[in-house]
């Protein structure tokens, strides 16, 4: 009832008018989102975590990209809940973030930088 009576003022605008139909549909966890993570290891030693590249990437060519240009050591592994994910030794996040950006790809829109 309040709905359509917002409806008829002239000035209201519609806050679900942007909403795309079905949009509700769509399961959690499908916003295509790479996160890129650090973690303390011991001391000042840090692993940079990166999830969520699409599968049509092969991640052993992008691991020896990274590998090459940050002057690091990384590998992929297999996480239980997260599939293959890339890690790198050190706190590379801001070069995987400018690299992925350079090559095309990722948009800025889809990158989540986690850490402290």
């Amino acid at each position: 009832m309040l709905y359509e009576t917002l409806r008829c003022l002239p000035d209201v605008k519609d806050p679900f008018a942007d909403a795309i139909k079905g949009d509700d549909q769509l399961p959690a966890g499908t916003d295509d989102y790479i996160h890129i993570r650090i973690q303390q290891r011991n001391g000042r030693k840090t692993l940079t975590t990166v999830q969520g590249i699409s599968d049509d990437y092969d991640k052993k060519k992008l691991v020896k990209a990274f590998k090459k240009k940050f002057a690091c050591n990384g590998t992929v592994i297999e996480h239980s809940e997260y599939g293959e994910v890339i890690q790198l030794q050190g706190d590379q996040r801001k070069n995987i973030c400018q690299f992925l950006l350079e090559v095309g790809i990722v948009k800025e829109e889809q990158l989540k930088v986690h850490g402290f």
